[in-house]
C-alpha cells in the first residue's frame, strides 16, 4: 500500500514539473524609444559680393548760355556739383556764342557723327532737329508730370516731347529805369507821349531791331499771328502785319522814341549805362540788370496797343535739355541722371535766386521769391499774356522770311505793305523747299 502511494505521489510531482516547464514566461514590455531630434543643418555662409566699380562715363554738354547774366556760371556749377557726387562721370561743358551758332554747329556735327550728347538750348530748335532726326523723344525717360504743362507744351511736336524744360518763360518784357521814369507807360499812346520829355541823350525805348523775335510780341498786340489755325500755314501778308511794321516805322521816324539803329548788344549797353529809359528784353537778362541797375530796375508788361486794346504777346517757352539721337546705354543713363539732378527742386530754387528765371519744375513754384520779389512778379505778369512759341519746322521759314523785311522797314528802304508781301512769298517758298 505504501508502495502504491509513493508511486502516485511521484507521478503527481513529475506532472507538476512538466506543466511548469511548458508554461511561457511573459515577455517584458519594451520602453518606447524617444524620437531622434535631428540637429538643424547650417546653411553655408555666402561670402559678401563686392559691388563692381562703375565704369567711367563721359559726355559733352553744349550750352547757349553766356557769362553776362550768370547763365554760363550756373551751368558750370551744375556740372561741377554733379561730377563731385559722381566721380565716375565726366562732363565737358562747351559754350556756343549764340543760339543760332549752337543750332548750326549741332546740325553739322551730327551729320559728321560727332554730335554732343546733350544740349542746353531753346525750344524752337526742336523743329529742325526732329525733322533731321538729330534728337530723341524724352517721354519714356522722365516723369513729365513733374514739370509745368505750359513749359512742356512748347517742346511737343507730333505728339512727342523733345525736351526737358529747365526754365519757363524765356519771354520778352518791358524793363525800365526808375531813376529816369517814375512808372512805365500803360499803352502805346503813353509810350509815344514820352518823346521829347527825357534828358538830352537818353532814348525812350531800345530793343534789338535786327531780329523778328522782337517783332512778334507787337504783332500779337495788333491781333495778328504768324500762322493760320492749322499751325503751319504762314500768315505774314496780313493787315495786322502791315500795321505792326507801320508802328515800327512810326516810332522810329515819326515819333523818334527808338534810336536810329540798335542790335542786341547796343540796346543792352544803352540801358545799362542809363542812356535809355526802357528796354524790351528777355527774362534771361534780369540777373545782369539787377547787378547793374539795382533797386532802380522795374519790370512790367510791354505797353498795350492803344489801337486794339490788346497787350503784346511775346513768345513763351523756356530753356530745354535735348538729348542727341543715338545716345544709349550707360551714357544715356548718366545723361538722364544729370538732367534730373539739374532740374531738381534745390537747383531750380538756386536758378530762381541766382538768375531770376521762372522754374519749370512744379515743386519749385512754391518758392516765396515768386510772391515777394517785384522783379519776378513782373516777369510772371508778362508771361501770362504771352503765347507758346511754335516748334514746327515751318517756324524757321517764318523767322528767316521776317528778318530781312523787318530790317528793311526799319532802314526806311521798303514800305510795310511791300515788306509783308515779300515775307509771305519767302516763307511759302521756304516751306515748299522743305517738302
Amino acid at each position: 500500500m505504501k508502495k502504491v502511494l509513493w508511486t502516485l505521489m511521484t507521478l503527481v510531482l513529475i506532472s507538476a514539473f512538466v506543466l511548469s516547464g511548458c508554461a511561457r514566461t511573459p515577455t517584458p514590455t519594451a520602453e518606447p524609444e524617444e524620437p531622434k531630434v535631428e540637429e538643424p543643418k547650417e546653411e553655408p555662409k555666402e561670402e559678401p559680393k563686392e559691388e563692381p566699380e562703375p565704369e567711367p562715363v563721359s559726355f559733352t554738354l553744349w550750352t547757349k548760355e553766356g557769362e553776362a547774366d550768370g547763365g554760363l556760371q550756373y551751368n558750370q556749377f551744375l556740372v561741377d556739383a554733379y561730377m563731385a557726387d559722381n566721380p565716375d562721370v565726366t562732363i565737358e561743358l562747351v559754350k556756343k556764342e549764340t543760339v543760332e551758332t549752337l543750332r548750326e554747329d549741332f546740325q553739322t556735327a551730327a551729320l559728321a557723327g560727332a554730335a554732343p550728347e546733350l544740349l542746353w538750348t531753346v525750344n524752337d530748335h526742336a523743329g529742325p532737329f526732329t525733322a533731321a532726326e538729330l534728337i530723341q523723344p524724352v517721354d519714356d525717360l522722365f516723369d513729365l508730370s513733374a514739370y509745368v504743362d505750359a513749359a512742356l507744351a512748347a517742346a511737343v511736336l507730333e505728339e512727342k516731347t523733345w525736351g526737358i524744360p529747365i526754365s519757363s518763360g524765356n519771354h520778352l518784357m518791358l524793363l525800365y529805369n526808375k531813376s529816369i521814369i517814375d512808372a512805365p507807360p500803360a499803352d502805346t499812346d503813353e509810350l509815344i507821349a514820352l518823346a521829347g520829355t527825357l534828358p538830352e541823350g537818353v532814348e525812350v525805348l531800345v530793343f534789338n531791331q535786327t531780329e523778328p523775335f522782337w517783332l512778334v510780341p507787337w504783332l500779337g498786340g495788333f491781333d495778328g499771328a504768324v500762322f493760320a489755325a492749322d499751325g503751319v500755314t504762314p500768315t505774314l501778308n496780313t493787315p495786322e502785319m502791315v500795321a505792326t511794321l507801320q508802328f515800327f516805322h512810326d516810332i522810329k521816324y515819326t515819333h523818334g522814341i527808338i534810336p536810329a539803329e540798335s542790335d542786341y548788344e547796343g540796346a543792352d549797353t544803352l540801358f545799362k549805362e542809363g542812356k535809355a529809359a526802357m528796354i524790351i528784353n528777355g527774362d534771361w537778362s534780369l540777373g545782369d540788370y539787377i547787378n547793374s541797375i539795382g533797386e532802380n530796375l522795374g519790370v512790367a508788361r510791354i505797353p498795350k496797343v492803344s489801337a486794339t486794346g490788346t497787350f503784346p504777346a511775346p513768345y513763351t517757352s523756356g530753356t530745354y535739355f535735348m538729348i542727341a539721337e543715338g545716345v544709349e546705354g550707360a551714357v544715356l543713363d548718366a545723361v538722364v541722371d544729370f538732367v534730373e539732378f539739374a532740374t531738381n527742386a534745390d537747383n531750380q530754387a538756386k536758378m530762381l535766386a541766382d538768375l531770376n528765371r521762372l522754374p519749370a519744375l512744379i515743386a519749385a513754384l512754391d518758392s516765396p521769391l515768386l510772391a515777394e520779389d517785384p522783379t519776378l512778379k513782373g516777369s510772371a505778369d508778362q508771361m501770362v499774356v504771352g503765347t507758346p512759341m511754335p516748334t514746327v519746322l515751318e517756324m524757321r521759314c517764318n523767322w528767316d522770311s521776317m528778318k530781312p523785311e523787318m530790317q528793311a522797314v526799319l532802314a526806311d528802304t521798303k514800305m510795310p505793305e511791300d515788306a509783308a508781301v515779300a515775307m509771305q512769298e519767302a516763307a511759302e517758298a521756304c516751306i515748299v523747299a522743305l517738302e
